[in-house]
């Protein structure tokens, strides 16, 4: 495809509310050009938070990051995907992702 997926991120899992937002910054900051996240970690709002913020005060360029989230189990099926990622693209405040996954290979009911 041509992009270039950084080999170093940060993961958001276990992120303590209040804190998640200063790692993202202070890892953008710091260069890490990889995010990943996911629904089910709960932060993904702060964690949009820290992003915008980031590319507001001119640290980086959306175009720069690599966004990786992921599809939770309960909306693997095809009438959810879209509303599941359209809910994350808010929460991140994107307009894309760069990588969007299924969490797990199996789904829940």
């Amino acid at each position: 495809s041509g992009y270039v997926m950084p080999l170093v991120g940060l993961g958001t899992w276990k992120s303590k509310p209040g804190e998640v937002e200063k790692a993202v910054i202070k890892a953008i900051s710091s260069g890490y050009r990889h995010i990943d996240c996911a629904q089910i970690y709960r932060n993904e709002a702060e964690v949009g938070t820290a992003i915008s913020q980031c590319i507001d005060s001119k640290i980086c360029e959306r175009q720069e990051l690599f966004i990786t989230s992921k599809l939770w189990n309960l909306y693997h099926d095809r009438k959810s995907v879209l509303p599941a990622l359209r809910q994350t693209l808010k929460d991140l405040k994107l307009e894309y992702l760069d990588l969007y996954l299924m969490h797990w290979p199996m789904g829940f009911s």
